[in-house]
């Protein structure tokens, strides 16, 4: 009887049913991509992808011919991407270890190196230990649903990355979202919830959109009055915030009130990929037994794992080029603003040109290119409406002649475009 079956739906005899209906579906579903996809460029929201035909750097090649291109939308804040140890470390990882896996880590997908990296995060940021992830996004989407219960409260800044957002919507914990750096808002909202059993206040280090630094020491502060944990996530501070770049704990002298830190292998740390949570041990291996993308993930692949060892090692070694960024952030904000153009956040590399208008950001954008400066413009939804941006983000390995060069081009086309006088 299946065979028959099966030799029907072969022929065709049987499922012109299914087939008729699924074609309309699938008509129907292009129909709403391509209106949803068309109402998106009629908002001057669409984002395109430029190709980039060289290694990433502050001085870049475009695919299509165009060279000598200045880069300032990279988070490769230390210039550590192509830095000729971090290559020469990921050759040897791949050489020695292989191309990948193959597996998941509590299977067959954990090295040496994996471990060798994982205690040298921890020393780093002097926690107990520390798991290593696919990405900074795989680790806040992992680490609340394994922590939290419904008997717990998770506060979260408003202004949060997307990736906080969405790893707190997979846990069952009371949620409360408190205005953005609003002090009295948290209070509030801690006063609340010392209904529930356990309380974590979930912030960036660092708000990649504006450019600004969270009050941790208000924040724990706080914490401590309400006996609650507090959660940073690094991603934008970690390798060049701090004496020794530690981030915004070691900022703000913080480091012992901090609970959990969560960040990023893909930005300072050799830009490749990767992230990780550090903290108390307990925690630690109740993640790698619990958090999902840990254990249904591919182990980091050992040339990634050789990357970020070694920018670690370097960074360890002297706290030079960190403590660099200072200087050029302060050179290009200063000039920006001496022009008449509004930057948001303080004393960070990145450095948000508010702009307001969505056209006229991607418009601008475009024209930078045109002059051989290679920045982005941001908008709704990566931003709020009526906040469009142009993001600027300082490298340790800018020169002041890049920086002049930016503030120059910036100069000319909002000039032109009417973003300045």
């Amino acid at each position: 009887m299946w065979r028959g079956a099966a030799v029907r739906v072969l022929r065709g005899g049987g499922a012109e049913t299914p087939r008729a209906s699924s074609g309309v579906a699938a008509a129907e579903l292009r129909r709403r991509l391509e209106n949803e996809l068309e109402d998106i460029r009629g908002a001057g929201t669409w984002k395109s992808e430029r190709v980039i035909a060289s290694r990433q750097g502050p001085h870049l090649r475009l695919a299509g011919g165009g060279a000598g291109i200045l880069n300032f939308c990279a988070n490769n804040y230390l210039g550590l991407s192509s830095h000729p140890e971090v290559i020469r470390a990921a050759v040897e990882a791949l050489e020695k270890f292989g191309a990948g896996l193959s597996s998941v880590r509590f299977i067959c997908g954990t090295q040496s190196i994996h471990k060798d990296l994982e205690e040298k995060i921890a020393r780093f940021h002097q926690r107990e230990d520390a798991i290593l992830y696919a990405s900074c996004f795989d680790a806040n989407a992992g680490i609340f649903e394994a922590l939290l219960t419904p008997e717990d409260a998770v506060l979260s800044d408003e202004l949060n990355h997307a990736s906080i957002i969405d790893g707190i919507r997979l846990c069952k914990a009371n949620k409360y979202r408190y205005k953005h750096m609003d002090m009295q808002d948290l209070e509030a909202k801690l006063q609340d919830a010392q209904k529930h059993h356990l309380r974590l206040v979930a912030t960036d280090g660092a708000f990649s959109m504006d450019g600004d630094i969270a009050p941790l020491r208000e924040i724990c502060q706080l914490a401590q009055k309400y006996d609650a944990l507090v959660f940073i996530d690094e991603c934008h501070a970690t390798g060049f915030l701090g004496p020794n770049g530690r981030g915004t704990d070691e900022l703000l002298g913080v480091m012992d009130k901090v609970t959990i830190v969560n960040s990023t292998l893909g930005k300072a740390l050799g830009g490749a990929a990767g992230g990780y949570t550090t903290g108390p041990k307990p925690l630690i291996d109740l993640l790698r037994q619990r958090s999902r993308p840990y254990l249904f993930s591919n182990s980091l692949p050992p040339a990634v794992v050789g990357c970020a060892s070694k920018a670690l090692d370097l960074l360890m070694e002297s706290n030079a080029i960190a403590q660099s960024m200072a200087a050029k952030t302060q050179r290009f904000r200063s000039k920006m603003t001496a022009a008449g153009f509004t930057i948001s956040g303080k004393d960070h590399p990145i450095c948000p040109v508010m702009l307001g208008d969505a056209r006229l950001a991607a418009v601008m954008a475009e024209d930078m290119l045109n002059r051989g400066i290679y920045v982005i413009g941001f908008s709704y939804p990566v931003v709020p409406k009526g906040k469009a941006r142009i993001r600027v983000q300082i490298s340790a390995v800018h020169s002041d002649e890049d920086i002049d060069r930016c503030v120059e081009a910036f100069t000319e086309v909002g000039r032109k475009h009417g973003a300045l006088p």
